[in-house]
């Protein structure tokens, strides 16, 4: 039981820590959630391309492990070091912050229009499957039986980010539009990343 439990919290934590990320996806919900515009159609299309793409990622270099034990530390030093860049730009980011997450911005103006906004700045946005099916695929893979548990808890986080973002907007609003506050986030986001970039070389 508390194999499974710190699976799905590292999967939690991992997962959480890809999708705070400033980019556009978290702009366009920010922006939907504070105009109260189409925030339920929005938010969980976001939560549920993840669990798709997280699924994908799991399933997909899960099994190539199973059929290849080989792979693994190929797959283990190959995500280890991704991770390390990863977290070496979020850490340059603290100290050179790109600037606050804007939410402003002309309204959509139809929930159609908002969806198809929102599916592509999903799906047409590459950096998504990388942190997605290749990242949480060879992180998920490490845990071997539990790696489905570890992918339910990468899926859990990004539930909870967008329904956070999307309906807490008004009270998050002001806080994640400062600079500072995105600096917080990408000091945890490097601490995390890094972490689990040593582990994974270690155990490859």
């Amino acid at each position: 039981m508390s194999h499974t439990l710190t699976a799905a919290a590292a999967g939690f934590g991992t997962g959480l820590s890809l999708i705070v990320a400033i980019g556009a996806q978290n702009a366009f919900v920010l922006r939907q959630g504070i105009r109260r515009d189409a925030v339920l159609a929005v938010v969980g299309i976001c939560a549920l391309s993840d669990a798709v793409l997280i699924t994908a990622g799991v399933g997909g270099v899960g099994a190539l492990v199973v059929a290849w034990p080989g792979v693994l530390t190929a797959v283990g030093w190959v995500g280890g070091l991704f991770l390390l860049c990863y977290g070496a730009l979020a850490a340059r980011r603290v100290f050179r912050p790109a600037g606050a997450l804007a939410a402003e911005g002309e309204s959509t103006g139809s929930l159609r229009r908002a969806v198809l906004t929102c599916l592509a700045l999903t799906w047409l946005n590459p950096h998504v499957y990388l942190d997605t099916v290749f990242l949480l695929g060879s992180v998920a893979a490490d845990r071997g039986p539990l790696r489905w548990t570890f992918g339910l808890g990468a899926a859990l986080a990004s539930v909870c980010w967008f329904v956070a973002l999307g309906f807490g907007a008004r009270l998050l609003g002001r806080f994640l539009t400062r600079p500072a506050a995105w600096r917080v986030l990408d000091g945890l986001v490097a601490v995390t990343m890094v972490a689990l970039g040593v582990t994974l070389l270690v155990g490859a």
